[in-house]
Parts: structure tokens; C-alpha cells; sequence
């Protein structure tokens, strides 16, 4: 008998859609307002889930979409990284 296993999904903060979290990138704003990429996907703070496609980040900043979602000002290096983590993998 085999089991499946649930796999969690999450909503995408730019497109609205519902994927595998596995297939997204968290962005994290810790209580003291930092900002920051989240790899894990275990980092404790607000989190924000974002497609990973390089046009869900550009559109994310051109439209302040994480800025609204964490209350906060996301610095360009964010969205850099973003951009960085998005590239390697689909080289990988």
C-alpha cells in the first residue's frame, strides 16, 4: 500500500498562483526589519513566497509588491539575488 505525500503549496506574492514550495523562493523580514533571501525556507520571520522566473522579480519591483507584502523597503540587493539564485539554477 503506498502513501502519498502531501506536498505544501504556496501562493506566489506576484502571479497569484498556487505552486510547490519547493519550486518558489522566500523572502524573510525578521523582526528588527531586516530583509532577506531565504534559502531554507525556514527562517523564522514574515515571509513572502515569489516564482522563481526573473520576470516575477522584475515585475515584484517594478510594481513594490514584496515592499507591500513585508511593510518594508527592500533594498536592490534583494532583488539582485533574486535574480542571482533564479540564474544558477536553471544553469544547474
Amino acid at each position: 500500500m503506498s502513501t502519498k505525500k502531501k506536498v505544501p503549496l504556496r501562493k506566489c506574492v506576484v502571479t497569484g498562483e498556487m505552486l510547490p514550495k519547493k519550486s518558489m523562493i522566500r523572502i524573510v523580514r525578521s523582526k528588527e526589519g531586516e530583509v532577506s533571501v531565504d534559502v531554507t525556507g525556514k527562517k523564522s520571520g514574515r515571509g513572502a513566497y515569489i516564482s522563481k522566473s526573473e520576470e516575477a522579480v522584475e515585475t515584484a519591483r517594478k510594481k513594490n509588491i514584496l515592499e507591500r507584502q513585508l511593510e518594508v523597503k527592500i533594498p536592490d540587493e534583494v532583488y539582485e539575488e533574486l535574480i542571482k539564485l533564479i540564474r544558477r539554477e536553471s544553469i544547474l
